[in-house]
């Protein structure tokens, strides 16, 4: 997807407003304070208004962020491995299969950002978990979720966003699952 120069996108949004709601936790904003910040964020309209809702705040800690990127393959992710904070997929001819069911997954909450031109993709969650597709976007395919939406608590959450232009994305539990 292609902003327009000093635009952002929702998942840029709910970053900012994540990171409000932590510096009040945090004990670093008083809840009114919280409050008018939190609304600016939302009502935002450039990147520069957007930064204004967190610029006396410090730096949060390095996001752990991992690029997986194919020009004509296939990107496949199974069995035992490690999945980052937030995953960005790029894909132009590819499709993905990501089975995050027998991951290791360190965080309640993980985003998988989808960047794909001619592809679908398929993401298996773990048993239990839920996974918001809100903001994932197709042109000419249709977006799929089987997993409840909402967080739960104790439960891992994965926050979906980003364009698969000519592709499907279908997100569930393991087949033969009982959730």
């Amino acid at each position: 997807m292609n902003l327009p120069a000093g635009r952002y996108d929702d998942f840029e949004r709910d970053r900012i407003v994540q990171r409000v709601q932590q510096a009040y936790a945090d004990g670093r904003l008083g809840f009114a304070e919280m409050e008018e910040r939190v609304e600016r964020a939302l009502t935002a309209v450039t990147q520069g208004d957007l930064a204004r809702a967190v610029a006396d705040l410090p730096d949060p800690p390095e996001e752990e962020v991992i690029l997986l990127r194919s020009t004509g393959g296939r990107v496949r992710r199974s069995g035992d491995w490690q999945v980052p904070r937030v995953l960005r997929v790029e894909s132009e001819y590819g499709g993905v299969h990501l089975d995050l069911s027998g991951a290791v997954i360190d965080h309640p909450e993980i985003g998988i950002e989808l960047r794909l031109a001619y592809g679908s993709a398929v993401i298996i969650l773990p048993a239990g978990a839920t996974a918001n597709v809100d903001q994932a976007r197709t042109e000419w395919g249709r977006v799929i979720c089987k997993a409840p939406g909402r967080p739960r608590p104790g439960r891992l959450h994965v926050q979906i966003a980003g364009e698969l232009a000519y592709g499907h994305l279908r997100v569930r539990h393991p087949r033969g699952l009982v959730r």
